[in-house]
């Protein structure tokens, strides 16, 4: 029986046409001002997590009481499934892309820190580097202008979570290590 090598050469070449299909990381970034809605969901994803675990905790002695249980579960997914869509009928949702490394680089170079904002601790010029950053990010067209709006007159918690989700998805890693 003979077996067929691939060739180094084209086992690359293979490999070179997956990693550039690659499509950069993408998070998104949820926003919802109905604090109803907000623990409502909350409370139906506290319930279904509780109803499956006694659901699989059930053992052999808790066979009789096992379509109590099951009811239970389904209950509360059904619950889950109506808090979610309330939730996302709601809600306002926004998507960022990592950037190619030089465009990400290229960023931070045109936004320095001043000497007082070095002297901070800072690395970037954050008043305009920020909303550049989150606007040259963003797959849904956030104009920076907005974006400073946006930085500027959101609650603290809320730009803080914007910023992150444009500056986090910068630094995701997809990689795996694993063992040599």
């Amino acid at each position: 029986m003979t077996t067929s090598k691939t060739s180094p050469e084209s086992q690359w070449a293979t490999l070179a046409k997956r990693l550039e299909d690659l499509k950069p990381a993408v998070a998104t970034f949820t926003i919802c001002d109905d604090p109803d809605l907000r623990a409502r969901l909350s409370d139906a994803k506290a319930a279904a997590a509780d109803a499956d675990a006694a659901l699989k905790s059930l053992g052999a002695d808790d066979e009789p009481a096992r379509p109590m249980f099951e009811l239970r579960a389904k209950q509360a997914m059904a619950e889950l499934t109506d808090a979610q869509k309330a939730f996302d009928k709601a809600a306002i949702s926004l998507r960022f892309q990592a950037l190619p490394r030089q465009e990400l680089e290229n960023l931070q170079n045109a936004h320095p820190a001043s000497e007082r904002e070095e002297e901070a601790g800072e690395e970037y010029a954050m008043d305009t580097f920020a909303p550049a950053l989150i606007s040259a990010a963003s797959l849904d067209g956030m104009p920076a202008d907005y974006a400073k709006h946006a930085l500027d007159t959101w609650s603290a918690a809320d730009a803080q979570a914007l910023w992150r989700a444009a500056w986090g998805i910068q630094h995701a890693s997809r990689t795996d290590l694993g063992k040599g």
